[in-house]
């Protein structure tokens, strides 16, 4: 059965392209929920709310696609969903890591 740690460790290494940080430090993922699969072989479902730094990013589609890439290699696994959502709008000030929020010049 996948935990959410580790679907955690699976977005760890996701980055957002343009600036280099972690999905996760940055607060682009609003939540998760794992349910059973309702296809036919079992496993798990996964479902994702994220958002993405502007809704107008360049880069959305590949790193939608990069985690579902990533959640899908988990073994228990069978079914993911992404959803896209912008409400609420992302804002670094109080969603990122203090970490993130270092690297991107927020004091």
């Amino acid at each position: 059965m996948a935990t959410f740690i580790e679907i955690r460790d699976a977005l760890m290494p996701v980055q957002d392209p343009e600036i280099r940080i972690g999905i996760l430090d940055l607060g682009l993922i609003y939540g998760v929920a794992i349910e059973p699969s309702k296809n036919n072989g079992g496993g798990q479902a996964v479902r994702v709310a994220m958002t993405l730094t502007s809704p107008a990013c360049p880069y959305g589609p590949m790193l939608l696609g990069q985690v579902h890439h990533a959640l899908s290699q988990l073994k228990e696994v069978k079914d993911v969903n992404v959803d896209l959502i912008f409400s609420p709008q992302w804002d670094p000030r109080s969603m990122a890591s203090e970490e993130a929020k270092d690297m991107l010049g927020i004091f």
